[in-house]
């Protein structure tokens, strides 16, 4: 019997109604099913939820279930699901996937940058044809790679010891995402306070590991409050950026009330020392807002923290919004980004992204 008949049926039953009502609850509330639950319920709900071909379910769900219980992430079906479907997408459950051409992505990388600095690209293929620490070269341990792991740990290598390679690199190593959820190697090391493993050698190591890529991955996902109504939201902020979807929405309300074109991109910081593009629109509207230039840049400084939803800015601009329109405009969108990388062969999008993952999240729940 469907859950909404059977409250309707108990309410005609005070007193046996009044108790079966109140389990239910309990029942319906994930927070009190989350306190009683045992590391290994989690990891049998993971593995229960899993995809029918991935390998050694069991290491899988112990890496995923410590950072849950570490991060004090609740192991709901739907969190659990979130960070199935973006590893599935993100690698098929593949802790070091390998990347059709990365050899040719490398070579190119290289060159662009040696052209940065002035440097003739004979000279740092020369350069590369020396033997690295494993005995082989540079250049044919390039040709040959396969993965981001080991590109990266080339490059380590190449910063090091070769001949201008600090000139050409620097501590810049251009491996900027790995392990099985694609994580940014910089927001591994903001969050490595805290990481419940030791740590073999550098957190840039441990990202491309599977437990210190899925570590930081659902952090990444998950670690981060939200008023988003579907996940599919916070698929696109695991592409774009923290709250990308949210600010995506301002933009589009500031744009359609200042008449200025925006990029719905969910940018709203400006990082560099000239004023951003949406700050500039939203100073257009200084005077409906009754706010100073001083006011919308102090506001949007909290673009990627939940806190934005409390400034002046963020409720004068929906206000007048929903005002103009005659209703109340989206608050959530999917930003507007196409991707672009080296490894990436089509034309995708930070939206398609956000659907392709939301997809693997449905499916996961039918397992469930």
């Amino acid at each position: 019997m469907p859950r909404a008949r059977i409250l309707l049926k108990l309410r005609t039953q005070p007193v046996v109604g009044a108790l079966l009502l109140s389990l239910l609850a309990g029942c319906s509330s994930e927070k009190n099913t989350v306190s009683t639950q045992r590391p290994e319920q989690v990891r049998a709900d993971i593995v229960s939820l899993m995809p029918a071909n991935v390998a050694d379910k069991q290491g899988w769900a112990k890496d995923i279930s410590t950072a849950f219980i570490t991060q004090k992430i609740d192991p709901t079906t739907e969190n659990i699901c979130a960070v199935l479907a973006v590893t599935e997408q993100e690698s098929n459950f593949n802790a070091n996937a390998p990347v059709p051409g990365l050899g040719k992505i490398a070579w190119k990388e290289i060159d662009r940058r040696a052209a940065e600095v002035h440097i003739p690209a004979f000279l740092v293929h020369t350069a590369l044809k020396i033997n690295s620490p494993n005995g082989k070269s540079y250049s044919d341990r390039l040709d040959n790679v396969r993965s981001e792991k080991e590109l990266s740990a080339i490059f380590d290598d190449f910063i090091g010891m070769v001949p201008m390679g600090q000139k050409l690199f620097g501590n810049l190593n251009p491996v900027h995402t790995g392990g099985p959820m694609q994580v940014s190697v910089a927001f591994a090391e903001s969050k490595a306070s805290g990481y419940p493993y030791p740590i073999d050698g550098t957190i840039r190591r441990e990202v491309f590991s599977r437990r210190g890529g899925m570590y930081f991955g659902i952090a990444h996902l998950l670690g981060y409050p939200t008023h988003y109504s579907e996940p599919i939201y916070r698929f696109a902020d695991y592409n774009a950026g923290f709250y990308a979807s949210r600010n995506a929405a301002f933009q589009q309300a500031v744009s359609r009330l200042s008449g200025v074109k925006l990029a719905l991109d969910g940018d709203v910081v400006s990082y560099s020392d000239t004023t951003g593009k949406t700050e500039m629109a939203v100073r257009r509207l200084s005077k409906r807002l009754s706010l100073s230039n001083s006011d919308i840049s102090r506001d949007l400084r909290l673009g990627e923290s939940i806190d934005f939803e409390k400034t002046p800015t963020w409720k004068l601009v929906f206000a007048l919004a929903d005002k103009t329109a005659g209703k109340k405009v989206p608050r959530e969108m999917l930003p507007g980004i196409e991707l672009n990388s080296p490894k990436i062969t089509r034309n995708l999008t930070t939206a398609w992204f956000a659907q392709r993952v939301d997809e693997r999240r449905r499916q996961c729940l039918t397992r469930g």
